[in-house]
Formats: structure tokens, sequence, C-alpha cells
């Protein structure tokens, strides 16, 4: 078992977050994809043999009680596929569960593997 974790991810990446700049939001999906991937890299997470299905946990521990706990897995997209890119496959063979627990300053999310 591999415990990547990566800081609380902010509402910017959640899929409906508004804004009138599209390179900005690009930007800060590009930065968190990256820190995924050193993450999951810093943990020597590896995937397993085969092309089957890979079952990941991801628990949120957010920062406060403000959020909606059900956009909380659309703001980790970008987290998802930096691990998939430090594992080296395709994030659509990930099958995700989710755990959702207390806050805890300065919030975090862990993907276990």
């Amino acid at each position: 078992m591999t415990v990547i974790t990566v800081p609380f991810p902010p509402s910017t990446l959640s899929g409906h977050a508004k804004g009138k700049h599209y390179y900005a939001k690009a930007r800060t999906t590009a930065q968190w994809r990256q820190w995924a991937c050193q993450a999951a890299l810093a943990a020597k997470a590896s995937a397993p043999e085969g092309n089957g299905d890979i079952p990941i946990l991801i628990r949120f521990i957010p920062p406060n009680r403000r959020g909606d706990r059900v956009n909380f897995p659309n703001r980790v997209k970008a987290v998802i596929d930096g691990i998939a890119d430090a594992l080296k496959v395709n994030d659509s063979r990930f099958l995700p569960s989710y755990e959702f627990c207390e806050p805890e300053a300065p919030g975090r999310v862990e993907v276990v593997l």
C-alpha cells in the first residue's frame, strides 16, 4: 500500500469554477498535475501488473467545514492525472472510492494505492 499526499486542492480546480481567465485555471491545473506526479514519484508508487482496474482510495481531509463534499472529487482530477503520469498508466484504469474525513488544518488529500 502506497499513500500519496498532496495539499487540499483549491476551489478553482472545480469543474464549475467561475472566472474569465481560462489560462489562469489551465496554469493552476498544470501545476497541480505536476505536484501530484512529483508526490507519486517521491512515494515510490508503482502500478500493478496487467491492464485491469487499479483501485484507489481518495481520502479528503479538508482544512475547514466550508465547501461542498459533493464537489471535492471534481477538484482532484489534476491530482489523479499527475499520479497516472507518474505510474505511466491511463487514468481510466483507476477505480476510485472516496472517504470524507473531519477537517484538519491545513488540509490535505491522501490517495491510497
